[in-house]
């Protein structure tokens, strides 16, 4: 009897390398066809059969999708970085491998993008955008829209992996910043390229002018920063989060702007995504603040980390078919 067609599963249309490298391996490809998060009913019908399924973070992948799924089911290929979506645990105990998408070019966008939201807090571009096509601009003022330096400044990473030494760099290389990290793991390469200190979470958020968040999203970093937290940080300093929304208490970092305990905030991601705002009867207050960005969870969204991630998905999928190691597994 002939061999079975492997059949992958994907829940949403992205970059075409990742599908094309997939096809060529000579595997059965279906795509949900809307450009939206598959609805539940239909990821439980559609996953039956498979042999491997390509989710987003936006799927929640939990016993209910494997069961459907049968026993057939060799891998589950996020396409993402974080897995905070996918119930590791019960996929392990299916023996079904648990692959993420981690890349260069994932952490360089990232990074990028963390940057970008710290300069656009530093110098006030949103607001100074707002006010200029409002046609506010009536005539130059030496005190017209001040912000501050990055130069001198320092800068607290939390989380010192692959994103956040990128941050690094281009926080020490590229605007004379003082580091300062906090992580479970001291990173030697860190301190010794960039002159990094190692402090406790407090002692950091007591010291840096810009304070940004690279952690997963586990049962020990919810709520990493809540309401004392802020409260350690200087009145002058920002908040960058573009690691996981529920990271950051969102109702705390509302108190925190609403009494300037801190200078402003840079947000990607959102508590109750993509809610950008967990009180819908609030009236969305995070949009109210001159003072914060909101970028609706795009961190990573290039060209370039997009296909890199498309990629990093189909070889995981086409490694665990053909009888090898996955090349990023979850652990």
């Amino acid at each position: 009897m002939a061999k079975a067609t492997p059949t992958v599963y994907v829940t949403r249309r992205f970059a075409d390398s990742g599908i094309k490298a997939l096809k060529s391996a000579g595997y059965k490809v279906d795509v949900y066809s809307e450009d939206k998060p598959i609805p539940r009913k239909e990821l439980l019908k559609n996953v039956k059969g498979r042999t491997a399924l390509l989710p987003l973070l936006t799927d929640r992948i939990d016993d209910k999708v494997l069961d459907a799924a049968g026993k057939g089911l060799k891998v589950v290929a996020n396409y993402a970085v974080g897995f905070d979506n996918i119930d590791v645990e019960a996929a392990k105990k299916r023996g079904i491998t648990v692959t993420n998408t981690p890349h260069d070019k994932v952490n360089e966008a990232v990074a990028e993008h963390t940057f970008a939201l710290m300069i656009s807090l530093a110098r006030r571009i949103a607001e100074a955008d707002a006010y200029a096509k409002a046609g506010k601009y009536g005539h130059w003022s030496p005190t017209l829209l001040t912000g501050t330096d990055l130069y001198g400044k320092t800068l607290g990473i939390i989380g010192a992996g692959r994103i956040g030494a990128a941050v690094a760099r281009r926080a020490v290389m590229g605007f004379g910043m003082k580091l300062v990290y906090s992580d479970m793991r001291p990173n030697k390469d860190l301190e010794k390229a960039y002159d990094a200190k190692r402090l406790t979470m407090e002692k950091l958020l007591e010291t840096a002018d810009f304070v940004s968040l690279h952690v997963p999203l586990l049962p020990s970093t919810r709520h990493l920063i809540s309401t004392a937290e802020f409260a350690l940080m200087k009145k002058t300093a920002f908040l960058v989060n573009t690691a996981r929304g529920p990271v950051v208490d969102e109702k705390a970092l509302l108190r925190a702007l609403k009494t300037k305990r801190i200078a402003g905030a840079g947000i990607d991601v959102f508590e109750c995504e993509p809610a950008i705002d967990c009180d819908l009867t609030d009236n969305l207050e995070l949009k109210s603040f001159p003072n914060v960005i909101l970028t609706p969870h795009i961190a990573s969204a290039t060209i370039e980390a997009r296909e890199a991630m498309s990629m990093v998905a189909a070889e995981n999928i086409i490694a665990v078919l053909s009888g090898k190691p996955p090349i990023t597994p979850v652990k």
